[in-house]
């Protein structure tokens, strides 16, 4: 069963991301791109999948659910976060990350973290030169 604690090291340590409190609800941001927020109770996940992608997750796994329909227009998917597992709470987080930041940064998590977040909050390395 997976909790916000799980996830929030996350949300403050990847790359670029931050934490941010928007009318009581905590959202990471990279930039000013939200790519993941919790429900006012903090228990649902709402997280960014690609849209191509989540009428085939919420179909295979009745844990995900399609955000309201104003929302349908975004990358989203909702996830009740008791039903997950923490590691896989934490691969959504990343997986969502990677949606939002440069490929390169992506790239560098992943040789930092061959094997998944796993519960690590290490710092990922900064890439040198622009992006």
């Amino acid at each position: 069963m997976a909790v916000v604690d799980d996830v929030l090291p996350l949300g403050e340590t990847l790359e670029r991301s931050y934490v941010v409190t928007v009318r009581g609800r905590l959202k990471f941001r990279v930039g000013s791109i939200v790519y993941v927020a919790f429900s006012l109770d903090e228990t649902v996940m709402g997280f960014a999948f690609p849209k191509e992608e989540r009428a085939a997750l919420v179909e295979s796994d009745p844990r995900f659910h399609l955000p309201d329909e104003s929302d349908m227009r975004f990358n989203w998917v909702h996830a009740t976060l008791a039903e997950l597992e923490a590691d896989e709470a934490r691969e959504l987080v990343v997986d969502a990350w990677r949606m939002v930041v440069p490929q390169k940064l992506a790239m560098a998590y992943d040789r930092v973290h061959p094997d998944g977040p796993e519960g690590d909050s290490h710092q990922v390395p900064r890439p040198r030169g622009r992006d």
